[in-house]
């Protein structure tokens, strides 16, 4: 049995492990999270390392993408060096394969994309193929960067200019500590809403779910949300505050689905590579495996 094990900065409270079969091979995937603690996620990818098949960096990002330029996260890359022999990768391959192909898949085969919805996208450097495919799609993209992650309040209404802030502000930003960016261990439990009114505008609210869930107000009547890593628990949530429909770009698993860093990982181990695949090798394994969306009616 391949073994795949998702070490996270975020909440141990959302820990899973499930067993399946693909392609005739069974694999565990099991997600472990440390509550924050950078030096706990260092210690247990070294304990483990050389004894998984893969692993997933969850709770933080290891790259940001905007325009075709990829930015490194500092502490996320002294992180990852506590693998020395198992290969380890944050999602961010997949965020520029699958997502980008769910978009589409939704164009195509739903009517959830018609009529050039408004889209809030919470982060687009941290989903920079799922924003480009919704500008592709025709929808009226807003992106968050500024508002959810450096509490500037400014919406970016193109992808050019989420380009040209990151290009200013992305060398200064991944040198900070992850935990000043992005809700990790507890804070991933708390819900502080924060401009709300783009919240409201918004047909459809996309990216992480832990920035969705902090920022989200509590009635989100009608909403549509497109995003990854979401438990029976933030299902339940979303269906008492008026969401209509949740999508999530990584398939169910036993209950819940996954993140992309895990659903990474576990393509890394299906293809037996020792490393990051390129996005070619995603796309392919992808259609091999027949990964699909789900979409859920919630109200």
């Amino acid at each position: 049995m391949k073994r795949i094990v998702s070490i996270s900065l975020g909440s141990s409270k959302r820990n899973h492990a499930v067993e399946f079969e693909i392609a005739g091979m069974q694999y565990s995937v099991e997600r472990i999270g440390t509550d924050g603690d950078l030096r706990k996620m260092v210690g247990m990818i070294s304990e483990l390392d050389g004894k998984v098949d893969a692993f997933g960096l969850g709770g933080m990002d290891l790259y940001v993408y905007a325009g075709n330029r990829r930015y490194t996260l500092r502490e996320a890359k002294n992180v990852v060096r506590a693998a020395q022999q198992t290969p380890i990768v944050d999602g961010s391959g997949l965020k520029n394969t699958l997502e980008r192909s769910v978009i589409r898949y939704l164009k195509k085969n739903t009517d959830i994309l018609a009529n050039r919805p408004r889209v809030l996208m919470m982060s687009g450097v941290d989903r920079f193929g799922m924003a480009g495919a919704l500008v592709e799609a025709d929808c009226a993209l807003t992106c968050g960067d500024l508002i959810f992650v450096i509490g500037i309040p400014l919406p970016l209404r193109s992808l050019k200019a989420l380009e040209i802030a990151a290009r200013v502000l992305a060398p200064i930003v991944c040198q900070l500590p992850f935990s000043m960016l992005y809700p990790t261990g507890k804070k991933q439990e708390e819900n502080k809403p924060k401009y709300p009114k783009l919240f409201a505008d918004a047909d459809i609210v996309a990216g992480d779910f832990h920035f969705i869930r902090r920022y989200m107000p509590k009635d989100m009547k009608g909403k549509i949300i497109i995003t990854n890593t979401t438990t029976a628990d933030d299902v339940n949530l979303l269906r008492e505050i008026g969401v209509k429909t949740l999508i999530t770009t990584t398939p169910e698993l036993r209950g819940r689905s996954f993140g992309t860093n895990v659903m990474e990982a576990l393509l890394v181990a299906v293809s037996g590579k020792k490393q990051e695949l390129s996005p070619q090798e995603y796309s392919d394994l992808l259609i091999e495996l027949e990964f699909k969306p789900r979409i859920a009616t919630l109200n």
